[in-house]
């Protein structure tokens, strides 16, 4: 029952992380109208948490490798906290862009670490379906950020959302560092593992390189999704939004069970193959919807919006494994380097592109992307290697991290 608090506490850690990250935009009325922003002045605020997330994200996971898990949790989440605590209080576009920049930065800790810490508490047989559930963070976080955020802004402006972002943080950080207790770490000789830079082989970068380019389709349909069942569709703004969040809930219920799938087959990159060709042809569909809309367009959005999150656990999953438990810290982070800088350019080129073209042509490159990455994802064996067992206090086993797909 251990191995379920880690993870309970791993994936809070990371949702209070996604509030604040993924939440701001919800912001971006009052920013506008209460602060008197151009509109280019609040998209350069709500970008500045990404950005410090981005810089900050492989060190943080070396840190991790260091020193552990549960410290550099606990550090980046009070580190945050201070940090959105000070930026309630200061006025300015300057100012206030700095200091998000910097609590950005800081909790890039929980996205390198996190992960880490549910890996190293699971055996391979169950690794799946516990990275599938932390991966709901990232819906969960910008849930809750929908629901809170809007409300405390229309009562106290900036301020309120700030500082309970950082209230949160505050609380989750105290309950990781009573709590949490970072995996046992065999001698390497036990393990069986090997101590050589995962990065000499090709597997890890093609993980990297797929699930980068499965970013596309996943915020081209984030992106797109509501403004193109308002434009083509002709749905209201509110009753869209209402569409879209029953697809949040199917992005996450989607995460949990391509997680359970990679742990019955044994494999993380061949359900992540057969996904991609899946999203590739929900997003070709999405595309005919928009040049012949009818129902099932709706219907083609809300699959798109929910399938395209299905593959993140399985790419975070399959990048610990492969580097190790040596350089699991420091792949996730490079993980989520290349996530974050696909998602960052997404909406703008297919923005772009849309404008110039049309919906169809934009939910189509989407799809041929998709298409593209299920050939660059690497080959694997039929089955996880399952490393050597440890006895743990309370008389939990839990397997070690491993070097589990094939190198390709």
């Amino acid at each position: 029952m251990r191995r379920w608090g880690m993870l309970a506490l791993g994936t809070a850690a990371q949702t209070v992380a996604c509030v604040f990250v993924y939440g701001l935009p919800y912001l971006s009325d009052e920013l506008r109208n209460g602060s008197g922003l151009t509109l280019g002045q609040v998209g350069l605020l709500v970008a500045c948490p990404t950005a410090g997330l981005v810089l900050a994200l492989v060190a943080w996971g070396a840190l991790a490798d260091r020193i552990g898990e549960r410290v550099v949790i606990v550090a980046g989440l009070g580190s945050a906290a201070l940090l959105l605590g000070v930026g309630g209080t200061v006025d300015g576009l300057v100012p206030l862009g700095a200091v998000l920049t910097l609590a950005g930065a800081a909790s890039a800790s929980v996205h390198a670490a996190s992960g880490r810490l549910v890996v190293g508490w699971f055996s391979a047989e169950e690794r799946g379906l516990a990275m599938g559930i932390r991966q709901t963070a990232t819906p969960l976080g910008m849930g809750i950020a929908a629901l809170v955020v809007p409300a405390l802004a229309a009562r106290s402006g900036v301020t309120g959302p700030l500082l309970f972002s950082a209230v949160l943080c505050a609380v989750v950080a105290v309950l990781v560092g009573t709590l949490a207790a970072d995996p046992p770490r065999p001698a390497r000789a036990a393990a069986g593992e090997p101590a050589g830079n995962p990065y000499r082989q090709a597997a890890l970068w093609r993980v990297h390189a797929s699930s980068a380019l499965l970013c596309v389709p996943q915020f081209t349909a984030g992106a797109f999704g509501m403004v193109f069942l308002v434009e083509v569709r002709g749905w209201s703004a509110v009753h869209a939004g209402q569409l879209l969040a029953v697809a949040q809930v199917l992005g996450a219920a989607s995460r949990i069970v391509a997680g359970r799938w990679s742990d019955r087959v044994g494999s993380r990159v061949r359900p992540m193959r057969q996904l991609s060709l899946c999203i590739a042809a929900v997003m070709g569909l999405t595309a005919l919807g928009a040049v012949w809309p009818s129902a099932l367009t709706d219907a083609a959005v809300v699959l798109a919006c929910g399938i395209t999150a299905s593959t993140n656990g399985l790419a975070f999953t399959a990048t610990a494994e492969l580097a190790g438990r040596d350089w699991a810290g420091r792949a996730m982070g490079v993980q989520n380097t290349g996530q974050n800088l696909a998602a960052s350019l997404t909406p703008p080129l297919l923005g772009a592109l849309i404008g110039a073209t049309g919906y169809a042509w934009g939910f189509a490159l989407a799809g041929l992307l998709a298409a593209g990455a299920s050939a660059v994802v690497p080959a694997g064996p039929g089955h996880t290697r399952q490393l050597p067992r440890v006895k743990v206090r309370g008389g939990t086993s839990v397997g070690q991290t491993a070097a589990a797909e094939q190198r390709a």
